[in-house]
């Protein structure tokens, strides 16, 4: 065997790396914005399809999930499921504790 193949340590995934890279570079926060955003955009795209892309997560203010969109008739639509995304975006592995869904149309 060779010096090179003993040394080798073995394979780890980049996703178990990350919040401890994250975290060192004192950018745990923007993991977690990062994926609480591709949680809650897989979440509307399975349980709202035609808001789709019309929203984004903003931040995690406390026990508040904040999203913005696009357009009011989507805001209206997405606080009247909200109950039901909260509830899937808790269980979700990306998600986070949420109790509170506060929704913002962006402003162009």
């Amino acid at each position: 065997m060779t010096d090179s193949a003993r040394r080798r340590r073995p394979m780890e995934r980049i996703g178990d790396l990350l919040p401890d890279t994250a975290r060192r570079l004192g950018l745990e926060e923007e993991l977690r914005l990062a994926r609480a955003g591709a949680t809650w955009s897989a979440i509307v795209a399975e349980l709202v399809p035609a808001a789709s892309g019309r929203t984004r997560v903003v931040r995690l203010a406390g026990s508040a999930l904040v999203v913005d969109a696009d357009v009011p008739i989507v805001a209206q639509e997405i606080r009247l499921r909200s109950t039901e995304l909260l509830a899937a975006f808790r269980r979700a592995p990306g998600g986070t504790r949420a109790d509170d869904l506060r929704v913002e149309v962006r402003r162009v």
